[in-house]
């Protein structure tokens, strides 16, 4: 996992590679290329499977002044989830996500983005994901994600 803070960035041991999200995601509002209104975040993964992305938060994401909305940050933290089962090479939906707000996420923060698989039991996947600003954490999920129908990603 993640090992040193270089200029306030958590910093993944090893190379990083890019996670290729499925066929059916390029309408994503989080990362699709074929969105216009997509934040497009790319995911790039160490060498054991965790993913990471950077994302610069800004004030159309408001909820209470000052603060992106609660939903942008889970939104957030899911597709990093997602993102760390696409690097597995497998599509799957979220069936549970429960997130903790451990403190406001401000508009205008340069953002961290982790996640990985905590335990796998085919079709079920146990995940977890971080969001931090600098080496804090702001908030954090766990969720259980479902294998669809589809073997590999289109």
């Amino acid at each position: 996992m993640p090992a040193e803070a270089s200029a306030g960035r958590l910093l993944p041991q090893g190379r990083l590679q890019p996670v290729l999200a499925a066929g059916s995601h390029a309408g994503c509002l989080l990362c699709g290329a074929k969105n216009p209104l997509s934040m497009h975040l790319h995911f790039m993964a160490d060498d054991n499977h965790v993913v990471y992305a950077d994302f610069q938060a800004h004030d159309m994401l408001q909820g209470y002044h000052g603060i992106i909305h609660g939903g942008v940050t889970c939104a957030l933290l899911d597709s990093a989830m997602t993102h760390c089962l696409f690097n597995r090479s497998i599509e799957a939906v979220t069936g549970e996500l429960k997130v903790k707000f451990v403190r406001p996420v401000p508009c205008r923060a340069s953002l961290q983005l982790k996640a990985w698989v905590e335990k796998a039991f085919k079709p079920l996947y146990m995940l977890k994901a971080e969001l931090r600003c600098d080496e804090s954490l702001l908030a954090s999920a766990e969720a259980k994600f479902m294998q669809t129908a589809t073997d590999s990603l289109s």
